[in-house]
């Protein structure tokens, strides 16, 4: 139940208080005069996109409020749009929340019914679900969409796997060749980094190796003698000279820690000049980057692509090896959900069957109750519906092709002695005024939703108005009803009656909205029967 609105800065709205009765609530004024911003104020705040030129010009956002009771609790829903963003934001009992929320909540707070209803009747596929909806276990709609979609998605992967495998085999020859040039070579990655390392660093011990030999030959030459030999003969003059003179003493034991010094430096490079090392090899180190350089020109790749190349290839190549084996596990899967499917379509065709023969004898129960012929009948015609036409023609598919889905139609004979036809083909405005309201009846009894009517009386008159009032008004009765008419019969029942106005003021204009009370709801039925305000009521007008 809605029981209380306010909107701002909505169109022609700039601040707008509505308190609802539980009953039925009537809302009516001249054409234009803005009660759609009222539907468009409560579509927004359940869920619906507004532009931002419904923002009130001037303003600087657009807000809508509303205390719904759901279940004897209360709901507050507030909601607001920006006018220089677009964005909106929605609080639900003064905290934010997601739109997607309050849009799932939306059929236990307002069910609306409208002449943009009506024409929707007149699409099959509403009317089927119409059907759907009256299912007593709608978990079968989940199983049917979750196995229809495993299908599909079965079938893409067949298709995709079809359509690689025969790209593949047309390039396979290719393939295979340069997997064969890759396998002669093995390359790694990042072969070609260490190789240039390891050559850079042999040559640098080549240079080092050089300067052994040449730091050997400067301290032991066995030809011309060397740095040692001059300090053996030197520490022979300065022993002669030390038995002269003692005082050559401090100086031959210095000399004798020269010639250790240099022993100690023969000795390490010596040691250095017989190491070898496995770098040493600089011709195998050429060879290799030679052969990488060729497979590089050859391929017309980097190494780290060739690398890549290769592990692709063999990726591609066992694809195609087990393309066979992938059509039969796939092929298996599609035929087991398909089975599945199939039994779940019988399940849920004789449902819907059921569902509809329901369905029709109440309708028929509630039309009779609003004007029409006591003998007016309405049933179920079904077709069959494809889930999978493309598969018809593709004899490896048969299993697909013969999934099909019944489809709901109503058909009716508003009239005795007339043949049943299609609703959408022979229902006058009216008579599907008067359909929409007998379903939204059987839909709400019993519900806390606030039941909306958009004109939903468009097209009926006469005596047949007078039963359609007294349908609301016992609706009313059960369940809130907010009705939108341009009917005095049908506004006179009502529990509150609130006016919609259009006013310019200072060269501005406001769409109002406003309670009336006794005196101001007989002026505003005379004025809708046609006659005065404050003058004579219409005659067609039943006493209050």
């Amino acid at each position: 139940m809605l029981e209380y609105l306010r909107i701002r800065n909505l169109a022609l709205i700039d601040d707008l208080e509505l308190d609802f009765a539980s009953g039925l609530n009537a809302l009516t004024g001249e054409t234009g005069a803005g009660k759609s911003f009222i539907l468009k104020a409560l579509g927004f705040l359940t869920g619906d996109k507004l532009e931002t030129s419904m923002v009130r010009p001037g303003a600087e956002k657009a807000t809508v409020e509303a205390i719904f009771v759901l279940d004897g609790e209360q709901l507050v829903i507030s909601r607001e749009l920006s006018a220089d963003s677009g964005r909106s934001r929605v609080s639900l009992n003064d905290s934010l929340s997601s739109q997607d929320r309050i849009k799932a909540m939306r059929p236990q707070l307002l069910i609306h019914a409208s002449q943009h209803g009506q024409q929707r009747l007149l699409q099959p596929s509403f009317q089927a679900q119409i059907i759907d909806s009256k299912l007593p276990d709608r978990s079968l709609l989940d199983t049917k969409d979750a196995l229809v979609r495993e299908i599909r998605s079965i079938a893409s992967q067949r298709e995709e796997m079809e359509n690689k495998c025969r790209e593949l085999e047309t390039r396979r020859e290719f393939l295979e060749f340069q997997q064969k040039e890759i396998d002669k070579v093995a390359p790694e990655a990042g072969e070609e980094e260490a190789l240039e390392t390891r050559r850079r660093a042999v040559r640098d011990m080549a240079f080092a190796r050089e300067a052994v030999d040449n730091g050997l030959e400067l301290l032991r030459n066995p030809e011309t003698g060397g740095v040692i030999d001059g300090v053996d003969k030197l520490g022979s003059v300065l022993a002669t000279l030390e038995k002269a003179n003692p005082a050559y003493a401090t100086e031959s034991e210095r000399l004798t820690e020269v010639r250790e010094f240099f022993i100690d430096l023969e000795a390490k490079l010596r040691r250095e000049s017989r190491e070898e090392s496995a770098d040493s090899d600089i011709e195998a180190i050429e060879s290799r980057l030679f052969e990488l350089a060729q497979l590089k020109r050859k391929l017309k790749r980097s190494l780290e692509e060739i690398v890549d190349l290769g592990r692709e290839i063999q990726e591609n190549l066992s694809f195609l090896d087990a393309c066979g084996l992938d059509r039969q596990r796939l092929a298996k899967e599609e035929k087991a959900a398909a089975a599945k499917l199939q039994a779940v379509l019988q399940q849920l065709n004789d449902a819907r069957s059921s569902a509809a023969e329901g369905l029709c004898r109440a309708l028929e129960k509630e039309l009779a109750g609003l004007g029409f012929s006591e003998h007016v009948a309405v049933s179920v015609e079904f077709t069959p519906h494809p889930l999978f036409p493309d598969s018809s023609d593709d004899e490896g598919n048969a299993h697909l092709a013969s999934l099909v889905e019944q489809r709901a139609r109503f058909l009716w004979q508003p009239n005795p002695g007339q043949p049943a036809q299609p609703l959408d083909q022979i229902a006058s405005g009216g008579e599907l005024s008067r359909f929409l309201l007998a379903l939204v009846t059987l839909s709400a009894r019993g519900e806390d939703a606030a039941l909306i009517f958009d004109e939903v009386d468009a097209g009926v008159g006469g005596r047949t108005l007078n039963r359609l009032a007294d349908r609301i008004r016992n609706l009313a009765s059960q369940q809130q009803v907010l009705l939108i008419t341009h009917w005095p019969q049908l506004a006179a029942t009502a529990d509150r009656h609130f006016l919609v106005e259009k006013h310019v003021e200072n060269g501005q204009t406001y769409t109002r909205c406003r309670r009336l009370n006794t005196k101001e709801v007989k002026a505003e039925l005379d004025r809708m029967a046609g006659g005065e305000a404050g003058g004579e009521p219409a005659p067609l007008l039943r006493p209050m």
